[in-house]
């Protein structure tokens, strides 16, 4: 059996622990690794040779880092086709999304390429006489990431390059469901010319997560995944004085009103909710059908959820591949069972779902709930699986107080053609990031990523600048330079004259 160990100092090492977890293959359902589980020793030992790094690197000049960014982005490119399939093993995503995944990544990568322009300072001449005033971004020194299972190289490189280039050190907690690629991508970035010590990946689970939040040389913890765990990292790392920046869950709606582009609609939210398999933060969970368009829609989106095509990932012909692992199969059929149950129209069911060859893996079919209410916990809960709920609203102001009322605020769309619907929607909507017409609003790398309400614990959103912000300290500087004898000492309050 493969087993992964942990990468620190620039080279695979053993941990301590004897602790191992499980990783599966989603599409046959077999176990074809294991992954090592750091122990608290473990940890606080990368986190030092972390702190070593850190004396250096954070005074090498910007340029030089960015030339190192250069050079990691050439390589993700030449090895895009293997991250991509390491992503499908271990995921079960279907390879077309998984590289869309990767490149979403290097995205941040590219935006990291221009850290010696980001990083400039403001500058004041003679705010007082012959007093100059400005101010400068310094790294805050070893940072942490815990990432979650379902985007193993995207996530982890919406926080690391621009935490490096910024001059920080930065400790790794994949998720251990598939840890493969983080590994890979440490190497590579050996290779572009890193120094040791300054990425470093720590396999693990709650342990290895307690310990990052302990350790009070990590200076600031970036996390995303599940709202009580976001809830848990932030008040943890508050109480250890940290920053923080803890992405928490979702449910989001896409507004279908009667106006629109009915066939952009309906294939948006095929791709938003059924890509990769519903495992995403930012999937399109809920419909709300507006007016009288709610019976067309869920004819047509039944029509092609009976047809997804559901395989494996390196299958092209595959629309849609595995859930994770066994257990979170169980899980989202429960929701399924528990929505029937609750007394909504369960419209396509996927839950017997068999694939011939491949009766172990972890697969369900798209399925498709109409007449969803508010109070359902198949509408107020994540599912992160291929369920999409139908809510039918009456009006546009219903609608959108709807989602105004939901304790999630991460991503939301509305479709249609009306421009003041848009701006009016846009304006007014509780919710972080907002797509027009476009089904998932996940924003560029040069602006920044985050959603509001309890779908974020922490001040500050991911990569672009807020992503400089969140992982420099501000200094400013007052000086002058006085000719001639020295000034008497003052004991009032400096004022500029």
């Amino acid at each position: 059996m493969n087993l992964i160990e942990h990468f620190v100092g620039g080279k695979i090492i053993p941990g301590s622990s004897e602790n191992k977890g499980k990783v599966f293959n989603p599409a046959t359902g077999e176990q074809e690794k294991e992954v090592r589980l750091a122990s608290k020793n473990d940890l606080d030992q990368a986190v030092l040779i972390a702190k070593k790094a850190f004396e250096s690197w954070s005074i090498k000049p910007s340029l030089q880092r960015a030339r190192i960014m250069f050079k990691f982005k050439e390589l993700i490119e030449k090895n895009s086709d293997e991250l991509t399939k390491l992503i499908v093993s271990e995921h079960g995503k279907v390879y077309e999304d998984a590289k869309g995944s990767l490149t979403r990544g290097l995205e941040v990568v590219e935006f990291a390429c221009g850290i010696p322009h980001l990083l400039k300072g403001e500058f004041s001449e003679n705010v007082g006489t012959d007093v100059d005033s400005w101010s400068m971004r310094q790294p805050l020194g070893v940072v942490a990431g815990v990432t979650p299972f379902n985007f193993p190289a995207m996530v982890p490189m919406w926080m690391f390059p621009i935490a490096i280039a910024c001059g920080n050190t930065f400790i790794l907690k994949p998720s251990e469901k598939d840890p493969s690629c983080a590994i890979r991508l440490a190497e590579l970035l050996t290779e572009a010319g890193l120094p040791n010590g300054v990425f470093n990946v720590v396999n693990g689970d709650k342990e290895a997560v307690d310990a990052i939040l302990s350790n009070k040389d990590i200076k600031a913890v970036s996390f995303v995944g599940s709202t009580p765990i976001a809830k848990y990292i932030y008040e943890n790392s508050a109480k250890n004085e940290k920053r923080v920046q803890a992405l928490g869950g979702a449910k989001n709606h896409l507004v279908v009103m009667p106006d629109c582009d009915l066939d952009g609609a309906v294939n948006g939210l095929m791709g938003a909710a059924y890509g990769s398999a519903g495992e995403r933060c930012m999937a399109q969970s809920v419909a709300v059908a507006v007016g009288d368009i709610g019976d067309e829609l869920v004819s047509r989106l039944s029509k092609k959820a009976e047809a997804l095509k559901v395989g494996p990932g390196m299958d092209k012909n595959s629309e849609m591949g595995p859930l994770i692992t066994k257990q979170h199969l169980e899980k989202v059929k429960s929701y399924v069972d528990l929505g029937v149950k609750e007394g909504a129209k369960l419209v396509v069911d996927g839950r017997n779902l068999r694939l011939q060859g491949y009766e172990n893996g972890f697969y369900i079919g798209g399925c498709l709930f109409d007449n969803v209410t508010k109070d359902m916990r198949i509408y107020k809960e994540e599912i992160f699986g291929p369920v999409l709920s139908v809510v039918r609203a009456k009006t546009f102001e219903e609608a959108s107080k709807l989602i105004n009322d939901h304790e999630y605020g991460n991503g939301v769309s509305i479709y249609t053609r009306d421009g003041d619907a848009g701006r009016t929607f846009a304006s007014k909507i509780q919710v972080g990031m907002v797509g027009i017409n476009v089904p998932i609003p996940v924003p560029m790398a040069f602006h920044s990523f985050g959603g509001w309400k309890r779908s974020i614990f922490g001040d500050s959103a991911m990569h672009g600048m807020e992503g400089i912000k969140f992982y420099t300290k501000l200094k400013t500087i007052t000086s002058r330079w006085p000719s001639g004898i020295r000034s008497n000492a003052e004991f009032v309050m400096p004022t500029m004259k």
